[in-house]
């Protein structure tokens, strides 16, 4: 039986690491690490869990789309 306690603890981990290495990876493992946190908190019974990770998938599609987005080039020229 697949554990989501444990594959939640791996993605935090996994996540949190490619977040600080500017890879946009670690926002789409984010969102579905958030996605398995509602499950578990469903399954548990532990609702409080559901509208925090809500939250935290809507953050993590914000900054993925963000950090996506092409950059503009500087107007500036020297």
């Amino acid at each position: 039986m697949l554990r989501l306690d444990y594959l939640s603890c791996v993605l935090t981990i996994t996540s949190t690491i490619l977040v600080g290495r500017r890879c946009w990876e670690g926002w789409l493992l984010a969102t579905v690490n958030s996605v398995i946190m509602c499950v578990i908190g469903f399954k548990t019974a532990q609702l409080g869990f559901i509208p925090a990770n809500v939250f935290c998938i809507a953050i993590s599609v914000i900054n993925l789309r963000t950090w996506r987005r092409v950059p503009e080039p500087s107007s500036l020229s020297s």
